[in-house]
């Protein structure tokens, strides 16, 4: 069986198919790359990281295949020797390149791809829609099977909880920006809308996170992509491995800022909150699923770029592109065995849960701190440190900040090391209050340094004054304990000690925080020995 792909985006489509013939000794798959795509590299990558045997596009045309899978039907496939199966590599046909194949047509759909001298060159289209088999403008054998891609999707929602512990989400909200490909994309329209929403998104409020097709991440290459987002990176956004990933995202985001890519049809069978970026212009098919969601959704107001948590009510529009949702497998099993003359194995075929990602995100370095102090409550807003004055101070972690962040900082935080195992018998250290005082010293525009001993406790010590303990006790949101990064209570705190310089302040004292969306309670209490004597 011969997998035939000529971009990383198709064969992604294509792998998703493969617990159809898990567990079948009977079939080898052997994968080639469709020569004539301008993202045919990242395309042998993938295939090179999936594990798979790739073989030369010469001997795929000389070597006679029992199934051919393709989920593009562009490039010479009629040299290929086989039965040919066709799925589509997107949600709803909604996108139409003017300078290939028909105008106003989708590949899938178009007789200029599906058809040579007249005949179909696949034995088989499996469509995700009704809808989609009638607007197939080629006579072909055509079956509606779902998607295998949106069925992995809801197969792994109950891990939600466990990819944001993963992102480091925690009570954040997440809100997940999405880029297809080309020049009406979100990223060539708005390239400088992840930062943007970043300088206005406080950072214990909102996790930010971005798709990029893989088209994009294949002629940008990932080296120029992160030089281009650079900024948001720093300012604590998760930009999507274009592989599964990008999935797990959807499963735990709670809002989509879209262009006109089939991420936002994923993103509305799950019925989150949609908020449009770009229209697609010409490119986007009049009429198509996608259509009609981008003229429904709300449009992007960058005074209020977020919608309220709230289901989206964006399902109705995902029921236009999918049917048969969670049994994509097992109607598309029945088929391809039948046209491989085989007997289908007796287990079931299920999607496969998304993994969890594994790697968690940088936090950002430092901060422009927005902050006040107002009846009793102290609000702090963390933004990226090149935000627009005013705010109250500048913030910076020792240790991961560069020079000039930490000589412009009001307030300079380091988190305790823990010396390892491998570092041997030397080492050096300093104690928690020694070093506050040895930040004084180095950085004169710092009137705050502090050390996070724990993810709950902190010794702070404010120029002039003894050391403090600050402990950040866990706020309780209905059935949930939401925890803050003890750096944005450490904030919460240089802003309340800002407002006495006289240096007379109780304690111990608890104050009010708003961190983020959440109330928090902050304990100041003179510090301990041990606190004081931390090694650092």
């Amino acid at each position: 069986m011969l997998f035939a792909v000529r971009s990383a985006a198709a064969l992604h489509r294509l792998l998703d198919l493969l617990p159809v013939f898990e567990g079948d000794d009977r079939i080898r798959c052997r994968f080639t790359l469709v020569p004539g795509s301008e993202f045919a590299t990242d395309a042998l990558a993938a295939v090179d990281t999936a594990g798979a045997r790739c073989i030369p596009w010469a001997e795929a045309l000389a070597t006679p295949h029992d199934l051919i899978l393709t989920a593009s039907p562009k490039g010479a496939l009629d040299g290929l020797r086989g039965q040919q199966v066709l799925l589509p590599h997107g949600a709803g046909f909604n996108k139409a390149l003017p300078q290939e194949g028909s105008p106003e047509l989708p590949s899938g759909l178009d007789p200029a791809f599906l058809l040579r001298d007249g005949r179909p060159t696949a034995a088989l289209h499996a469509l995700a829609h009704p809808d989609q088999v009638e607007r197939l403008a080629a006579r072909q054998h055509a079956i509606v099977a779902g998607d295998p891609t949106l069925d992995r999707i809801l197969e792994s929602l109950d891990r939600r909880e466990a990819v944001r512990a993963a992102l480091g989400t925690g009570g954040r909200r997440l809100v997940v920006l999405s880029s297809t490909w080309g020049p009406q994309s979100l990223l060539a329209r708005r390239p400088d809308l992840p930062a943007e929403l970043a300088a206005r998104l406080p950072h214990d409020g909102y996790q930010l996170a971005l798709i990029v097709h893989p088209n994009e991440y294949s002629r940008t290459g990932s080296f120029d992509l992160a030089r281009r987002l650079r900024p948001a990176l720093d300012a604590g956004l998760v930009l999507a491995a274009p592989y599964e990933e990008w999935a797990a995202l959807l499963v735990a985001g709670d809002a989509l800022v879209t262009d006109h890519g089939s991420v936002a049809l994923y993103a509305a069978a799950l019925d989150l909150p949609i908020v449009a970026a770009c229209d697609g212009a010409g490119e986007l098919v009049p009429g198509s699923p996608m259509a009609q969601l981008l003229a429904a959704v709300t449009r992007l107001d960058l005074d209020a770029p977020v919608p309220p948590e709230r289901p989206g009510r964006t399902r109705q529009f995902a029921e236009r592109a999918f049917a048969l949702t969670g049994r994509s497998l097992e109607t598309l099993r029945p088929e391809l065995y039948k046209l491989l003359g085989l007997a289908p194995p007796p287990h079931p075929a299920q999607p496969r849960p998304l993994p969890v990602p594994g790697r968690a995100p940088q936090s950002p370095a430092a901060f422009a701190v927005r902050a006040s102090v107002e009846d009793g409550l102290i609000t702090v807003d963390r933004l990226p440190p090149w935000t627009d004055p005013p705010f109250h101070h500048r913030a910076a972690e020792y240790g991961r900040a560069g020079t000039r962040q930490l000589q412009s900082a009001a307030l300079i935080y380091r988190r305790a090391d823990t010396p390892s195992a491998s570092s041997g018998w030397h080492h050096e250290h300093r104690t928690a209050a020694d070093w506050t005082v040895e930040a004084f010293d180095e950085y004169p525009n710092c009137r705050t340094a502090a050390v996070v001993l724990s993810p709950t406790t902190c010794l702070l010590h404010r120029d002039g004054g003894t050391p403090v303990s600050v402990r950040v006790l866990p706020a309780r949101t209905g059935t949930r304990t939401v925890r803050a990064d003890p750096a944005a209570a450490l904030s919460a705190v240089h802003t309340w000690l800002a407002a006495h310089a006289d240096g007379r302040y109780p304690l111990p004292t608890t104050l009010t925080a708003r961190l983020g969306a959440t109330i928090h309670r902050i304990r100041l209490e003179p510090a301990t020995e041990a606190e004081s004597d931390h090694p650092v």
